[in-house]
């Protein structure tokens, strides 16, 4: 199977135009201030995704028909799982209570094993949220300064890009630093990895050799170069490994219990954990598992660690109430710095305004916030939003293929419609 990239969706979600990006920082960010963590309760979640098929009780409170089980959104999942074109688990829960719960199809058809409620799927870019919760951490222990360089932290890379590329930059998308699963030779080196070392080690080298696309906040380009780095930093400011450090100052506080960025081997053996499923490139249009072939042996700071629904649940829930980061930290990471191009209406999609902040988008639909990630790459398909001052949030993993040109369109986009239509 040709080899492709693992977690491709970063150079197809965002367009901007060209702009100042630091103007706007302080501006908006003021402006949006205050909605980040109210809508954090208590509770748990264990438990909370039923089994394929079955639906949560409803929340108390105002729950639209179109949420409800057997509502407008379960009809349109079980509709794409009837046309095999699903196959994974969504989670919707509102005031930390399950609305909807739904599994459909295998996490490993070889072995006969069924997606269900706990199932871990392979994230895409949702990683990159967790990425930009360690540097905020660091930033809130005076340990990393938003303007600072990427030349203050790590050395080896060319003088023009060391000195003008800043941690705001990287953060946002507006770098210029481009996507390192594009450089030539990139995959065929990446397979012959043997540890979570070098792989972090040798991407970096890669990164290095890449020129900026353009001048550092003039314009935006999705970057996983960027989150790589962002990644090599906090590694080298804490003194942990990348990988570690998210799994001690993450993970380990926010309850993630079966989230971790496993190597090929654990995700092989592992039967909690969904293979990706891929048509990609298949003349027959049959799918294979994408395994083989595309993802090498760990993922990245910029992409591919491994969590269930529930476990970005407690993610949102321990992010909203300040238990991975310090309410300031929280609102600054989260609330809109630079503006993207917005969505127009369409059949049954409302418009969009969308912002990139630190690692997620916070998008203005409907008069009201949703925040969130999305992620693709062959066999995986994956969407996170939670909506602060409606206190929804909407959780979407698939390891099939994504079939539109978006991941977070399709039935993100149809959640994002009833949930904000209130």
């Amino acid at each position: 199977m040709t080899r492709r990239d693992p977690f491709p969706d970063g150079h197809r979600r965002r367009r901007m135009g060209r702009r100042s990006v630091l103007g706007l920082l302080g501006a908006v960010s003021v402006a949006a201030g205050g909605a980040w963590g109210a809508a954090a309760t208590s509770g748990t979640t264990d438990g909370s995704a039923r089994a394929s098929g079955t639906g949560g009780l409803p929340a108390s409170g105002q729950i639209p028909p179109g949420l409800r089980p057997g509502g407008e959104f379960d009809q349109l999942i079980a509709k794409l799982a009837a046309d095999d074109t699903f196959s994974g688990t969504v989670l919707l829960v509102h005031r930390d209570r399950p609305v909807l719960a739904r599994s459909y199809g295998m996490a490993d058809k070889k072995r006969a094993v069924p997606n269900g409620p706990d199932t871990i799927f392979c994230l895409g870019s949702i990683t990159k949220i967790f990425t930009a919760v360690a540097v905020a951490q660091l930033a809130q222990q005076g340990k990393i300064a938003y303007t600072a360089t990427l030349g203050t932290y790590l050395d080896g890379f060319p003088a023009d890009t060391a000195s003008s590329v800043m941690i705001h930059h990287m953060l946002t998308h507006t770098s210029g630093m481009g996507d390192y699963t594009q450089l030539p030779g990139f995959f065929e080196a990446s397979f012959t990895w043997t540890s979570p070392e070098q792989v972090m080690d040798e991407t970096l080298e890669f990164i290095r050799k890449g020129p900026l696309g353009f001048v550092p906040g003039t314009r935006g380009q999705y970057s996983n170069s960027a989150y790589h780095v962002l990644g090599a930093i906090v590694a080298k400011v804490s003194g942990q490994s990348y990988y570690d450090y998210v799994r001690d100052h993450v993970f380990g506080p926010a309850g993630m219990t079966s989230s971790d960025f496993y190597t090929a081997p654990q995700w092989r053996a592992d039967r909690r954990i969904a293979h990706p499923y891929t048509s990609q490139n298949q003349p027959s249009g049959q799918r294979v598992d994408a395994l083989e072939g595309t993802f090498s042996l760990i993922g990245s700071p910029a992409g591919n660690a491994l969590a269930s629904a529930p476990d970005l649940i407690r993610f949102k829930r321990a992010l909203l109430s300040h238990k991975l980061l310090d309410p300031v930290y929280t609102e600054l990471t989260l609330s809109p710095k630079v503006p993207r191009a917005p969505m127009p209406a369409g059949p049954g999609v409302p418009a969009q305004f969308p912002f990139d902040s630190y690692a997620t988008t916070t998008d203005i639909v409907n008069n009201h916030w949703a925040v969130g990630h999305s992620g693709a790459a062959p066999g995986v398909w994956t969407n996170l939003d939670w909506f602060p001052d409606l206190d929804w949030t909407a959780v979407f993993l698939s390891n099939y293929d994504m079939p539109g040109p978006t991941p977070g369109a399709g039935p993100a986009i149809t959640a994002r419609a009833l949930i904000t239509q209130q």
